[in-house]
């Protein structure tokens, strides 16, 4: 097939560009609003500590949300994949008050979650509207789709070129449609920019640089270890997917009322947490006032977590997302990831903020099986200095964790 003309595909690229700005500004916008708002209820949790006992309670309104208005997104992100694999009825504007409500109340009160799902939620279903709005052809609302996975992925973490390749990379394993490539990465780079125009701030993380005379590149040894850890890192997100996955199919069977199976899932986290006598495990994880509690920002210093510290919030994650509490799984994950690698920096003898940091990856990239945007990630967040062994780390834990993943919907190559 000859190549078409540069004037018509300089046409086609930039009309693909031009058809998801509006998406990325739609998204970008909805997750200003929504890291504003996750900022308020976690300000007001950690002043208000009794709201914890209200977990049930708000897991109960959570769940009637959805029973009462949302049973069609119910299956949330794993909707959306399977709405582009398979167009169909479409991804319901709904999904973005409802997933923005729930995720809410869910922190309001102390649940353990992220915030990614939400994002990509509200990015998609906001997509689809646009697309429906304008009538864009049915060939395209895959596209449109991924675009408002990538502008609200991009939004949320401030990591707009994993974010696109996110996008692209979730849906089949090792496999990434390049004709979806531009739009993509444009939707991601507006959604990025249009929420750090209303005011948003990311984390920072840091990670001190190698040392100029002994590069990773050719530090064998140390590399070795970033491999051993990988496996490791690998495993665990293996086992969180498949705690979570078993839970909310223990849930399902044992408990036939939906409203009930949040409020157990809520006083299940009450009693680990009084039980524990610590709250470290509660929300977020990014930061906490009490400057000691373990969080993903102490991990990445020596003595920031305890040995155990990664499971206990794996077991908070997997209770409060396996009974039905809405949010995400990926900012827990960082936790896990960024705690066990600091555990790992002593059995090994390596830099703690690099274990630290290689966790933080690597989990999140054997549970979503997207090692090549969690490589990228790890550039976005903490430089080039260690590109080699964010590589290693994604790669090996992606294969390490085997077939299960946070989405179902997921497809394999």
């Amino acid at each position: 097939m000859p190549t078409p003309p540069l004037k018509t595909r300089l046409r086609f690229a930039l009309g693909s560009v031009a058809f998801v700005i509006p998406v990325g500004l739609l998204a970008g916008t909805a997750s200003a609003f929504f890291l504003w708002a996750l900022d308020q209820v976690t300000l007001t949790r950690w002043e208000n500590p009794w709201l914890l006992f209200l977990l049930p309670i708000a897991g109960v309104a959570s769940g009637w949300l959805f029973v009462r208005y949302g049973r069609s997104v119910e299956a949330g992100n794993d909707l959306i994949i399977e709405e582009i694999h398979e167009p169909g009825g479409g991804v319901p504007l709904r999904m973005t008050p409802l997933v923005l409500l729930g995720t809410l109340l869910t922190h309001l009160c102390g649940g353990s979650a992220g915030r990614e799902g939400t994002a990509v939620q509200m990015g998609g279903s906001l997509a689809h509207a646009y697309g429906r709005w304008v009538g864009i052809a049915a060939d395209r609302r895959q596209i449109i789709l991924m675009a408002g996975i990538a502008a609200g992925f991009a939004a949320v973490f401030g990591t707009p070129f994993a974010a696109g390749l996110f996008a692209m990379e979730v849906l089949t394993v090792r496999r990434i449609d390049r004709r979806a490539t531009l739009p993509v990465f444009a939707a991601a780079l507006v959604g990025h920019f249009t929420c750090l125009a209303w005011g948003a701030q990311h984390t920072t993380y840091f990670i001190a640089l190698a040392d100029p005379k002994q590069s990773n590149l050719f530090d064998f040894l140390l590399l070795g270890k970033v491999a051993l850890a990988a496996l490791i890192f690998g495993l665990v997100a293996r086992g969180f997917t498949t705690l979570t996955h078993a839970l909310k199919e223990a849930f399902r069977r044992l408990i036939a009322w939906p409203l009930l199976r949040p409020a157990l899932g809520g006083l299940l986290v009450i009693g680990l947490t009084l039980a524990l006598g610590t709250r470290d495990y509660l929300g977020l994880g990014v930061s906490s006032p009490d400057q000691h509690a373990v969080t993903i920002l102490s991990a990445f210093g020596a003595g920031g977590a305890e040995p155990w510290s990664w499971a206990l919030k794996l077991l908070f994650t997997a209770i409060t997302i396996g009974s039905g509490f809405k949010g995400g799984e990926v900012t827990p994950l960082f936790f896990i990831g960024a705690t066990l690698g600091n555990a790992l920096a002593w059995v090994f003898n390596a830099p703690v903020d690099l274990f630290a940091g290689i966790g933080f990856l690597a989990v999140f990239a054997g549970a979503t099986h997207t090692p090549v945007a969690c490589a990228v990630m790890g550039l976005e967040l903490f430089g080039n200095d260690h590109a080699i062994a964010f590589a290693i780390a994604c790669f090996i834990a992606h294969f390490a964790a085997g077939n299960s993943s946070i989405y179902r919907a997921q497809r394999r190559a």
